[in-house]
């Protein structure tokens, strides 16, 4: 464990390093990155637990005690190459892809247990709303278009609780820096989805996406194929997101 990489790695910062100097690192890092960059995903995850003081703080615990000596030299707390720099941490590492291969794997299985085991019931009415909910919710919660960013939000922000818009109003502030600058729109559609786990207000829904991507060098679309596990709660009768994890389908 001692030598697996870290979330201060992926933003090249030590492990004492401030609040201030994360966030300065993980801008700097996503500053030339599109939205819809898989790296632009990794480094978001990365800033999202560091500066939680709470997720931080169960983080450092369950890391290896940390050895200086095998930390990559870091100055002022931030990386000195530019973010699209292929050489040390700048790529993602292979560890990072390899794990999300292997949640990839563990998360089907366990959508092809839980929806194949469960009894018909109010219980299971209960999931499938949910699932229908959050493919519906996850196309406007992950497109978007440079020309008209706060409809987008409007939508988008409609379909989540008051927590999770607070995370999402962080992450939509650096989309309305970079989109206009980009011109990048993006237009979700959901390929198949599935009910991970259930309780009676809260379900988690898997759902594979795909991303047409263009951009001001890219009028033809790329399209990015994740996987995004939503976690739904029940306000009201109405079930909206929670929580929202996206990462890379391999292959």
């Amino acid at each position: 464990m001692s030598d697996s990489p870290t979330w201060y790695d992926l933003l090249d910062v030590p492990r004492h390093a401030s609040a201030d100097s994360v966030r300065a690192a993980w801008k700097q890092q996503i500053a030339d990155l599109e939205p819809g960059d898989r790296r632009f995903d990794a480094l978001n995850r990365a800033a999202k637990v560091l500066l939680d003081p709470g997720a931080r703080a169960a983080y450092d615990a369950a890391l290896a005690p940390e050895e200086p000596e095998d930390l990559p030299p870091v100055e002022g707390g931030a990386p000195t190459g530019g973010p699209d720099s292929t050489s040390g941490s700048r790529g993602v590492p292979s560890w990072l892809l390899a794990g999300l291969g292997v949640v990839a794997a563990v998360l089907l299985a366990a959508t092809t247990w839980m929806w194949t085991g469960r009894d018909d019931g109010a219980g299971d009415r209960a999931a499938r709303d949910a699932q229908v909910a959050a493919e519906r919710a996850v196309v406007p919660v992950l497109s978007y278009d440079y020309e008209h960013l706060d409809a987008d939000r409007a939508a988008a922000t409609a379909l989540m609780t008051g927590h999770y818009k607070s995370e999402y109003d962080k992450l939509f502030a650096v989309l309305q820096d970079n989109a206009p600058r980009t011109r990048t729109k993006v237009s979700a559609s959901v390929i198949a989805s599935g009910v991970v786990r259930a309780s009676d207000d809260r379900v988690q829904v898997l759902v594979f996406v795909d991303r047409p991507t263009t951009n001001k060098l890219s009028a033809d679309p790329v399209v990015y194929k994740d996987q995004v596990t939503l976690s739904m709660q029940r306000v009201d009768d109405q079930w909206l997101v929670d929580d929202l994890i996206t990462s890379p389908v391999q292959g």
